[in-house]
């Protein structure tokens, strides 16, 4: 289903643009807009006439810039219906949607394997190995089968969501075997195969496999400027609600994966209205909330503001990758309707894991060691990229795993990740996180290794950037990285 942008939006996403010449000026910043994601994947621009009436210039000016992305592949025409925004063929190549080791046996020695943010055990998490090991004989005596998990880890993790302001019954929670797993048992509790489903843009690309696994018909909503201060396009996702009216919105309003933004308070309320008047239920990914590296307050949880979301939540990004286990909290009377879509999938979650995460969630000393240990992995990589990239650009993320790295204009992202590779770097481009295959000027790079690790990264990146060929001159006043 193709959407419509309004002559408003669009003069909106386009700002203030090089009018010398006009034309040139406006299918740069086009050209941008399409190329990160915050211009959809077959969406449908406005008329020519519109546009030359909303930015106060010439419909020739908006013609010849049209044409211009048209031949550059950023656009298409259908006759009699408009102007439809493109990705070029080349950006758009197979880039598995699964983020996984890309290294082999034959990439060279000491390869630094920056694609996923997977974390190693915190400290301490034996001695909550060694705790569980001693309840464990309490519990042989039963069959081990619960699909829901155990009361005493439903109680605590319901406890946290009290503590975050949000009321929340023990008989409202259900543990799975990770978020990714959480997401499955929703998508195929709450929706059928050919239903749409509003994903954000870009986003957790195992999300977007696993969404497409079970049939859902994906709709992406783009994210807003990675650079800027509001992180999403609540204007455009309005649009997107309107025009598309999915069943289900999956979201990450907390440090989300991969731009780092922090949805406020007055966000969420919006969201959630917006949510409401299409009767479209949100999915709500909280694997990174407790992963604050501020002292500043959270918001509340989104549910907060919409009381039919359903929330999940996972440890593995805490503690250690290799511990899965997650949940999902409901809102009240849905449980039996995920029970029997859970059971389609598996039987329960290992009781042994959950017996080490009740050990692990009632020492909160962990988890501030976690949240100190990227605080200092997030800043010696921001150092790193400062001093030998510094006309590369970023947002410093209050919270998360993840940095998101914008390469100067005319870069792209998919060629270089290519050339990285052969220098032992792994980092994933953007069309890895973008649903409809967007995102080539941009990289993630995820601050859970070491921070010598980090810094040996950067000088690698650094040494083949300064080997690349000759890239154009940002069109963004300042090239420097900014720092927010």
């Amino acid at each position: 289903m193709n959407r419509a942008l309004t002559p408003q939006h669009l003069a909106t996403l386009v700002g203030q643009f090089p009018r010398s010449p006009a034309y040139r000026g406006l299918r740069q910043v086009l050209q941008e807009l399409i190329g990160d994601g915050r211009i959809p994947l077959d969406a449908r621009l406005p008329s020519e006439r519109a546009v030359s009436q909303q930015l106060g210039v010439s419909r020739n000016t908006v013609t010849r810039a049209y044409a211009d992305l048209v031949a550059a592949g950023f656009a298409s025409t259908r006759h009699g219906a408009g102007t439809f925004a493109a990705v070029p063929a080349d950006r758009r190549r197979a880039h598995d949607h699964a983020l996984r080791s890309f290294a082999s046996p034959h990439d060279p020695e000491g390869s630094i394997d920056l694609t996923c943010a997977s974390t190693t055990a915190i400290a301490g998490l034996d001695a909550a190995y060694a705790r569980a090991m001693e309840r464990l004989p309490g519990y042989l005596g039963s069959d081990g089968y619960r699909p829901t998990g155990l009361p005493v880890l439903r109680a605590l993790i319901a406890e946290q969501f009290a503590q975050r302001g949000l009321s929340t019954d023990p008989d409202q929670i259900m543990v799975t075997s990770g978020a990714l797993a959480a997401t499955a048992v929703v998508a195929r509790a709450l929706s059928r195969p050919g239903d749409r489903v509003m994903i954000e843009s870009p986003v957790y690309p195992n999300v977007i496999e696993a969404l497409r696994i079970g049939g859902a018909r994906l709709v992406a909503s783009p994210m807003g400027d990675a650079l800027g201060e509001e992180g999403w396009d609540l204007d455009g996702i309005a649009a997107t609600l309107t025009q598309t009216r999915p069943h289900l919105a999956y979201l990450i309003p907390d440090y989300q994966n991969p731009t780092g933004f922090l949805m406020r308070d007055e966000q969420r309320a919006r969201y959630a209205a917006e949510l409401r008047a299409t009767r479209t239920v949100p999915v709500v990914d909280e694997s990174l909330q407790a992963l604050s590296l501020t002292d500043v307050p959270m918001p509340l949880p989104f549910a907060a503001h919409a009381p039919d979301a359903v929330t999940l939540g996972s440890v593995s990004k805490l503690y250690w990758s290799g511990l899965r286990v997650g949940w999902i909290r409901a809102p009240q009377g849905m449980m039996d309707t995920l029970i029997k879509a859970r059971l389609q999938l598996d039987l329960g979650t290992a009781l042994f894991d959950q017996l080490v995460v009740t050990e692990l969630l009632q020492d909160p000393a962990l988890l501030a060691a976690r949240r100190t240990q990227l605080r200092q992995r997030r800043d010696a990589l921001a150092d790193a990229i400062a001093e030998h990239l510094p006309d590369w650009r970023f947002r410093l993320p209050q919270g998360g795993m993840t940095l998101w790295l914008q390469l100067p204009a005319g870069t792209s992202a998919t060629r270089f990740a290519a050339q990285l590779e052969a220098a032992g770097v792994h980092v994933p481009p953007g069309p890895m996180f973008s649903v409809e295959g967007g995102g080539d000027q941009w990289l993630r790079i995820p601050y859970v290794r070491p921070e010598e690790d980090l810094r040996a990264a950067v000088r690698r990146i650094a040494e083949v950037w300064s080997k690349a060929p000759a890239r154009p001159t940002a069109r963004r006043e300042g090239a420097r990285v900014v720092i927010l």
